[in-house]
């Protein structure tokens, strides 16, 4: 017996049906295809002894412009869970609050503290629905009943647990860092050393990453956040006396004096 519903029932594998249908639509239109914006940031994440090392620069950029040289990019999930973001902006900072209200409500429910595995999945679950289009691409860095873990979950939702991690523009001049010196059981020095080493390689060679460098310190008893723990964003040829220079330095190739009119009763115009 056929069932009245059974053509409505998708087959199983991938299904194309669509791509004649966009195909048309891009051709009749004359629109082209979103395309994935550009950003800079490195973000890395270590693994040690002792729990979970999270860093990142401060550089935020829009388009060609630093806007913003001390940019916090380490979010907080939940008291014993972390994480970095890279990408746009605005898309780490309301998915990473989405999900820390959701498990700060689950906590309070069960009484219980929140688990890595419970915020990697909600993060991939919401930005599986988008397919790419919302710009995040965040490391995750906590401790619970399973010991210190580090997950990377992509724009796209895919996730990796490994023992360092690196995202951003900046991520190949890192992991050349991480796979270099990278070592099981490193102490907590060690680590931190490692880290920053690996941040400033994305800030030297990866133009949308700059600034500081800021260190999360993630353990069994909490975070030891450590901002602007390296700076290199010195203004070099600065002269806190300001500069004299004397008359006719700038040589003046054009003058035009334009009169002013002041009606009766009107305030005068200054210069």
């Amino acid at each position: 017996m056929e069932l009245p519903y059974a053509q409505s029932i998708p087959e199983s594998g991938f299904d194309f049906s669509n791509y004649q249908r966009n195909k048309t639509l891009l051709e009749g239109s004359g629109s082209t295809p979103p395309r994935c914006t550009s950003t800079g940031t490195t973000i890395v994440g270590v693994l040690f002894k002792d729990g979970v090392i999270l860093g990142t620069d401060t550089r935020a950029t829009g388009g060609p412009m630093v806007h913003d040289k001390n940019c916090q990019k380490l979010h907080y999930m939940a008291p014993n869970i972390y994480c970095a973001g890279a990408g746009t902006a605005a898309d780490c900072d309301h998915t990473t609050e989405m999900v820390k209200r959701d498990l700060e409500l689950h906590r309070l429910t069960t009484g219980q503290p929140s688990r890595v595995n419970m915020c990697v999945n909600k993060l991939s679950h919401h930005l599986f629905k988008y397919m790419g289009h919302c710009g995040t691409a965040l490391i995750i860095g906590g401790f619970d009943v399973k010991g210190p873990q580090l997950c990377e979950v992509d724009p796209h939702g895919y996730t990796a647990y490994n023992p360092f991690l690196t995202m951003g523009s900046g991520s190949l001049a890192a992991m050349a860092i991480l796979e270099t010196e990278y070592k099981d059981d490193m102490t907590e020095e060690e680590a931190v050393t490692l880290v920053t080493r690996a941040i400033e390689a994305g800030i030297y060679h990866d133009l949308g990453s700059g600034s500081n460098v800021d260190i999360g310190i993630i353990k069994k008893d909490g975070l030891t956040m450590k901002r602007s723990l390296k700076s290199d964003n010195h203004k070099i040829f600065t002269n806190p006396n300001g500069y004299d220079f004397p008359s006719g330095t700038t040589e003046v190739l054009k003058t035009k004096k334009i009169p002013l009119v002041v009606s009766e009763g009107a305030q005068p115009m200054e210069l």
